[in-house]
Parts: structure tokens; sequence; C-alpha cells
């Protein structure tokens, strides 16, 4: 079971309760620090929202936001998958071909992007400058790559995090517009950094005593892109870009979807993904 409303009063808890009883659906309440909890099976999370939104509507009560933990996680090691992928691409590149060459060829030109090798976006994010710079990804895209594909589903997670990879890439092109150059998968890292923290927030924001704790989400994605992506060595700008269009990207989602999508549309999504990526490497030759 999990829990569809956090922090209810005691007579929010027992309204809520006896909407759902009278719609035959099962639930239980329990007292938690900040409130009263209502809990519901996983499959009926999403009949019982509609239940008791449908009640609050036609009392002209405001809707409350579902409870984050509500959202049924998704378990998949995607993450490791993806991590594994990068470390592959490197180790290809480092025993088989002149590591220079490619970064000059599939890496992010800032002139090359805004001449027209728009593959370029994506490309850049399988490539990697020396070892520290791998497992450094690696361990950023296991971590933040799962969490995010735990939320919104493995299908449109990583479509998220692709995008928010190449968009990061081209605006940062946009800023430089030429003699700038540079690869690795953390523009998308933080890309998923900025999902998690817009998401968080927005479903937090909306729930009361939870507005000032909604905005710690996007103060630890801050403290994050401070922390880890200003480095000496570190495109700072590209960072900061896949951040934003991250929070974006994250805000909508939490904005627009309840629940995560069913698993065949997540395969679809995923395959946007591939194709996406496949396009890119044969434009790329």
């Amino acid at each position: 079971m999990v829990v569809l409303f956090n922090n209810l009063t005691s007579e929010e808890a027992e309204t809520y309760a006896l909407v759902l009883a009278s719609a035959g659906i099962a639930h239980r309440t329990r007292k938690g620090l900040d409130g009263w909890e209502l809990i519901v099976d996983t499959e009926a999370f999403e009949t019982a929202f509609e239940t008791i939104r449908q009640y609050l509507l036609e009392n002209r009560q405001p809707v409350p936001v579902p409870e984050t933990s509500a959202v049924a996680l998704q378990r998949n090691f995607s993450g490791i998958w993806v991590a594994l992928g990068l470390l592959a691409c490197h180790l290809t590149v480092v025993n088989h071909l002149d590591r220079d060459v490619i970064v000059k060829t599939f890496g992010a030109s800032a002139r090359l992007i805004l001449e027209g090798e728009y593959y370029r976006c994506v490309t850049a994010l399988m490539l990697h400058g020396d070892a520290v710079h791998l497992i450094s990804n690696m361990f950023g895209i296991a971590i933040f790559g799962t969490a995010v594909c735990a939320v919104t589903g493995l299908g449109v997670g990583w479509l998220m995090i692709l995008m928010t990879g190449l968009l990061g890439n081209f605006a940062n092109a946009l800023l430089y517009q030429s003699n700038h150059l540079s690869v690795g998968a953390s523009t998308a890292i933080f890309g998923a950094i900025g999902v998690l923290g817009a998401y968080q927030f927005i479903r937090r924001f909306g729930q009361p005593g939870q507005r000032l704790k909604a905005y710690l989400p996007l103060a630890a994605g801050l403290a994050l892109l401070g922390f880890l992506g200003a480095g000496v060595r570190s495109d700072i700008m590209a960072h900061l870009f896949g951040f934003l269009v991250g929070l974006a990207a994250g805000g909508l989602y939490g904005k627009t979807v309840a629940q995560p999508l069913e698993r065949s549309l997540q395969w679809g999504f995923m395959a946007v993904v591939v194709l996406i990526t496949l396009f890119a490497w044969l434009k790329a030759f």
C-alpha cells in the first residue's frame, strides 16, 4: 500500500476515509509525524485520488496534491546499465581509436553545432576525457538516472534525461558561439538532478505545511550543481543549462502526470530514446 495524502487533519482523514468507503475502495488511516495519512492499495491509487477529487470539487473545496511517496516507484537498475554503456564506449575509444580525433569529430563543438551538426549534442554525451571524468559520470548517471526513472518510469525518464543533455549542449553552443568543445554525460546528469528537484517541489508545494519544505529539493539541486558541477575542468555553463532544462521538464511532468505511464507507453518512449541516439551516431558518420 502507498500514501495517498499526508499531513491531513483528523477531520480531513475521516472525511476522505468515508468517501473511499462509500466507493468500495480499500484504505486505512494512520497518525504520522505531521498529521494523518491516508493509505490505499497501489493499484487503486488513481481511482482513489479521482474519487476524492470529484467529492471535493462538488463541495467547492481545494484538491490537495497527492503525497510524493504515493507515487508507485518503478524499481529498475537502468542507470547502472547506462553507466556500463558509457564504460564500453570509453574503452572502445581508448583501446581501438584515437581519442583526440574522436573528441574533435563527435564532441560538442559550439561552432559546428551552430553550423548544423546538431548530432554532436547527443554524441558528446557518450564521450569522456579520461578515466576520472568517466568514473564520476558513471556514478552520477547510475544514481540520478535510476532515481528519475524510479519516479517517472523507464522510457519517460530516459527521454527527459537525454533531452536535458541535448538541449543543455545546444544552449551552451548558443552561449559560446565558437572556440568551445566539451564532452561528457554530466550535462544530462545535472538535467536529471533538475528533474528530481522540480518534481519534488511541485508535489510538495501545494500541500498544507509543506510549502517551505518544498524548496529543499531545489536547494539541494543547486548545492550539487555548485559542489559537483563547478570544478576546475568542468563546463559549468553546460551543467547549468542541463539543470535548468531539467527543472522545466520535471516541473512540467509534476504538474501534468500523477502516476507513471503504463508499461507499453514506457517502452514506446524508450524506443524514441534509442532512435534519437542511433540517428545521431548515424548522422555523425
